[in-house]
């Protein structure tokens, strides 16, 4: 295995949606250890929001490509600068290619990334039920801060819920 880091642009859109969808709704998401798929049904991403994603200011996606593979799009994240902290959201693997460290390499990346941008943290949010997810972001340096987000019920776009009562929790890593 033999990874590279680099920016998406839109010529990597449908991969970088397929990739998502993958690993986090549907059968083949079961593969993997990230699977939202007992919560939650339909898409987790569309082409709209990957090219909101990337034409918006202060916003990249970053993708990590295996050359032994033909530079095929392995995993990504989006990161977006909120004033001086880098928002982290759609951190993604292939589910076949979970627990080799790509996803800590692309944390490694992310937090890079955070530290160009001159921020002085990185957060996300996460489903409060994903207990083990969360227990691996914790492993990394991140801390719960005690604020939760309502899931957007009705809305489609986000998937459909399986499961009542799901919320968010924001969780947040001080950079060095």
């Amino acid at each position: 295995m033999h990874i590279e880091f680099t920016q998406a642009d839109e010529k990597d859109i449908e991969a970088i949606v397929d990739l998502v969808n993958s690993a986090y709704r549907g059968e083949g998401a079961k593969k993997g250890w990230t699977t939202e798929s007992d919560l939650l049904g339909g898409q987790r991403i569309d082409p709209e929001s990957i090219t909101a994603n990337l034409t918006k200011d202060n916003s990249v996606i970053l993708i990590a490509q295996d050359e032994d593979l033909d530079d095929k799009i392995v995993g990504c994240v989006h990161l977006e600068k909120r004033i001086n902290k880098c928002y982290l959201g759609m951190l993604t693997v292939d589910p076949g290619l979970q627990k080799k460290g790509i996803g800590k390499m692309l944390m490694q990346e992310s937090e890079a990334f955070a530290h160009f941008w001159d921020c002085t943290h990185i957060y996300m949010t996460v489903l409060s039920v994903r207990t083990e997810l969360i227990s691996w972001y914790e492993k990394l340096g991140f801390k719960n801060t005690g604020e939760k987000r309502p899931f957007p019920y009705g809305n489609e776009r986000f998937g459909i819920p399986k499961v009542d009562n799901l919320e968010f929790v924001v969780i947040e890593k001080k950079l060095n």
